[in-house]
């Protein structure tokens, strides 16, 4: 299940860190967001290492849908409300300057990397809303409009569009920008003390340490894991499809949930999002080849994929220090990672190079808003509903009762495990306990995974390490 950006770029291989070495800027994660904050700092004269545990752009960036774009659903009324109107224009501004720092560097380098000016639609049933999203996103200095025209598959409401946004070839462009930088792969951080971080290949001593690895692993200070949580969605690439101008998204409460955008001759439809670890029943790329075969009959199935977003209480990214003389973070993306990769960069060279940013306020991960507040009582609570599943919720299912090709927690000689059962028959069982912090995980049809419904870490069906905040695989059963 590769995503399209992934079948048609390959990026080289870095080698391992090669032992203990020294720098002034580490950098966990080699992701977009990762290789942007290294590029904009090397570029302002730091000397700069990136740490990858896996390959270049094998977490979460290859599997975006690749918009570039301050619109990030209609948010803008919200914002304003909930942080002021200064903080909403600050955030619009961040991600308009992202946007105009992506076309710089591509025009300057002479990146190809199938960069294309859109617009950006948010659609939805209340016209009325929309209209008020659209006036108040202008006036923030954000260039929307509402529009009552649409080329979507079905009747609507309306939508706000945003003009001179964009789309591209994430890994077409990140292969580009992490030619001149030093990354280190199959390089995997275990533990940071102030300024040095051990890996599994030597240690790094830095003056500054970035986490841009989706989800900071240190759970002391920061307390990230109870200020964020993890959402799932799915995408299908598809052939013979109409053509369809713009970059669509569902407001909250709209009829129909799902994102458009083209690519080449690819429609990509995307939909059916879930908080991780909440999706035993499966069905969610059922789902969009259902909408796919009504909407675009004569479409083809060419790939399909999911991707997964940390969101943070009040929908706003934490980029910046949580406290004085501890790492920077850049995290709570969203679905915008990669207009927000960009905005992080460059805050975070401006704060490590001493330089004013009149964005960096309202990304301040300190910050503790009524909403944020609201969020860590949430997050605690879905935290002790996953603990309570590990110990009190018994299964009633039997391995041996298994279809072939899925998993589930079952009883197994009388044991509570996860089990995988292969097309063969074979039987791999897990400690469905999280190593992270303990919550029951839950398995995910539609992936194959074992993921937790606490905070986000996902295994694949043999246990093996996808993604974190967990750092180590899963406790095979004999």
């Amino acid at each position: 299940m590769e995503s399209i950006w992934s079948q048609t770029c390959q990026i080289e291989e870095r080698p391992p860190l090669p032992g203990d070495a020294e720098t002034e800027v580490a950098v966990i994660g080699a992701g977009m967001a990762g290789a942007l904050i290294a590029s904009a700092l090397q570029e302002a004269g730091k000397r700069v290492v990136v740490l990858e545990a896996d390959r270049i752009a094998s977490g979460q960036t290859k599997n975006t849908t690749a918009k570039i774009t301050s619109q990030h659903g209609a948010i803008y009324r919200k914002l304003t409300d909930s942080l002021g109107e200064d903080s909403a224009r600050q955030y619009a501004m961040a991600n308009e300057a992202a946007l105009a720092e992506y076309r710089r560097i591509i025009a300057e380098n002479g990146i190809d990397c199938d960069f294309e000016e859109q617009s950006a639609y948010v659609y939805g049933d209340d016209a009325e809303a929309l209209r008020a999203e659209a006036e108040c996103a202008a006036a923030l200095g954000l260039p929307a409009s509402f529009t009552d025209k649409t080329t979507l598959p079905f009747s609507t409401a309306g939508a706000v569009r945003f003009d001179r946004q964009a789309q591209f070839h994430p890994l077409k462009f990140l292969k580009a920008i992490a030619e001149p930088l030093t990354i280190y792969e199959k390089t995997s951080v275990q533990a940071v003390e102030d300024h040095r971080l051990v890996t599994n290949r030597g240690t790094v001593t830095a003056e500054k340490i970035i986490f841009a690895c989706h989800f900071p692993f240190v759970n002391f200070p920061g307390l990230y894991f109870a200020r964020m949580h993890q959402e799932r969605s799915y995408v299908l690439a598809l052939e013979n499809a109409p053509s369809m101008d713009g970059m669509w998204i569902f407001a909250d409460g709209a009829s129909n949930p799902y994102s458009f955008r083209r690519w080449n001759d690819l429609l990509l439809l995307g939909g059916g999002g879930h908080r991780c670890g909440e999706n035993s029943a499966g069905g969610r790329y059922d789902e969009l080849r259902q909408r796919a075969r009504a909407w675009f009959p004569q479409s083809r199935e060419a790939a399909r994929w999911s991707a997964q977003d940390c969101v943070t209480a009040d929908g706003v990214p934490y980029i910046g220090q949580y406290a004085a003389s501890r790492p920077d973070a850049a995290t709570g993306f969203r679905k915008w990672g990669m207009t927000t990769s960009m905005a992080a960069a460059m805050l975070l060279r401006d704060s490590i190079c001493g330089r004013e940013n009149p964005y960096a306020e309202v990304f301040d991960p300190g910050r503790f808003d009524p909403e944020t507040v609201t969020g860590v009582a949430e997050e605690s609570g879905q935290a002790v509903k996953g603990l309570a599943r590990r110990f009190f919720r018994i299964p009633t299912e039997t391995a041996g009762k298994l279809p072939r090709g899925h998993g589930g927690v079952v009883l197994l000689d009388g044991e509570k495990v996860g089990v995988y059962k292969d097309e063969d028959g074979t039987l791999y069982p897990v400690d469905t306990r999280c190593p992270h912090m303990g919550c029951q995980l839950e398995w995910n049809p539609d992936g194959k995974s074992w993921d937790c419904p606490c905070h986000g870490s996902r295994f694949d069906r043999f246990g093996r390490l996808i993604s974190g905040p967990a750092q180590t695989g899963l406790h095979t059963e004999p």
